[in-house]
């Protein structure tokens, strides 16, 4: 960790100077709000995340076009919920322009400094009259006190919504960094349908803030999963506009790394215990690996079996589950040396069962922030850890339904 002090505060992604948002109901969406409007006052560094999935949406391709158009800078963030605008083609394509272009004239930029982000439906062209409206009175709404607004209007299936921010404190001043992210089920990044904005008022050149964003996201985005699925249009964004006069250099990275960190880090976990259907979060750590890559591969297949999932969401203290998944999860496993807790009970060790001990983790499993660990028993240093939630009928009901 760097040397720095970071305090929560109340707010958002317009909680750093410089930073103003709103979220408006166009009529995408049944009911309620469904575009957003992220703005920096002045020209901002930008870097971005996004999906490793092949079947990538239009706005996906439009953002990484303008990045790169830009050398990583941005005054604008649009977003719209209730429709992926994935698969939708070559009018997909102009769709993702038009939200671009039209957002620019409406700030007064370029057109390649609006990033762009969609989620919803996948297959259902936009209403471009609806959206259009949307973006001009997304414009006109703009305030510093907007990113709440901004952070409902980005939800789908989601129960609430996520902000984060904090004030940090460095050798090289104080600064903020704010956030809002959405994400409810299709949620395994990998970098679902995940959307996520991070904003801060330290200057920070661009290709130092790409590689800053990308660490964070590996341990906190890239590290969570309500049901395995990768979406077409999972991003983090992440804008750096100098407002409170600090400059983070190459000397400051840990700083930045963690600065994001604080911010991501709740947001990431507030999508899982947010998944659909999910009635309790639980954080997977798994020790004892041969290195952390494997650990992480082991973590990942726990946090993604249904077999755990469903056991937990039943009060089911079965660690034979956790065994079977880390043993075939592809990472080294030496079964007479691993062992499984559950919270702080250990059922399973040196090739020993505890059954004896299973009613106090049943106990255990009925609250609502659970633990589950396994040593890999390999006697190696790597250490991963990952964030779920149970698997439940309401899960199956939501996505039964979703789209009728």
């Amino acid at each position: 960790m760097s040397d720095l002090s970071a305090r929560p505060v109340e707010g958002s992604v317009t909680t750093p100077k410089g930073f103003r948002a709103a979220g408006v109901a166009c009529g995408i969406k049944a009911s309620g709000l469904d575009l957003a409007l992220i703005v920096s006052e002045a020209t901002a560094s930008a870097a971005g995340v996004f999906t490793i999935n092949r079947a990538q949406a239009a706005p996906v391709t439009v953002s990484r076009r303008n990045l790169s158009a830009t050398s990583g800078r941005a005054r604008a963030i649009v977003v719209n919920s209730g429709c992926a605008n994935a698969c939708t083609g070559a009018e997909g394509m102009r769709h993702a322009e038009a939200m671009a272009a039209r957002t620019a004239s409406s700030l007064g930029c370029s057109v390649p400094e609006v990033l762009v982000a969609s989620t919803g439906v996948i297959g259902v062209n936009l209403d471009m009259e609806k959206v259009t409206r949307g973006i001009a009175a997304a414009a006109a709404a703009l305030a510093p006190c907007g990113g709440k607004d901004a952070a409902r209007a980005i939800m789908t299936t989601d129960p609430f919504p996520k902000t984060a921010a904090v004030e940090v404190t460095s050798g090289s001043g104080t600064f903020r960094v704010g956030g809002i992210a959405k994400g409810s089920g299709m949620i395994e990044p990998n970098m679902a349908t995940m959307l996520a904005f991070a904003t801060t008022d330290a200057a920070v050149e661009p290709t130092l803030l790409q590689r800053a964003l990308k660490a964070v996201v590996n341990d906190t985005f890239n590290a969570i999963t309500v049901d395995g699925e990768c979406s077409t249009n999972d991003c983090v964004f992440a804008l750096a506009n100098g407002a409170s006069g600090v400059k983070l250099g190459d000397q400051d990275y840990s700083v930045l790394v963690d600065a994001l960190r604080y911010v991501c880090e709740p947001l990431a976990v507030g999508i899982v215990r947010g998944g659909e259907g999910a009635t309790k979060l639980v954080t997977v750590r798994v020790t004892g690996a041969a290195s952390d890559a494997e650990a992480r591969q082991a973590a990942r297949a726990i946090a993604n079996s249904p077999l755990v999932k469903t056991a937990i969401h039943g009060g089911d203290p079965n660690w034979g589950r956790l065994v079977a998944v880390a043993g075939r999860s592809g990472s080294n496993f030496v079964l007479d040396s691993a062992a499984v807790r559950i919270g702080p009970i250990e059922l399973f060790s040196a090739g020993t069962p505890h059954d004896e001990r299973a009613p106090e983790a049943a106990e255990y499993l009925k609250g609502t922030d659970l633990v589950v660990a396994v040593d890999m028993g390999t006697g190696g240093s790597g250490t991963s850890q990952m964030w779920t939630c149970d698997l439940s009928a309401e899960y199956v009901r939501i996505n039964a339904e979703y789209r009728t």
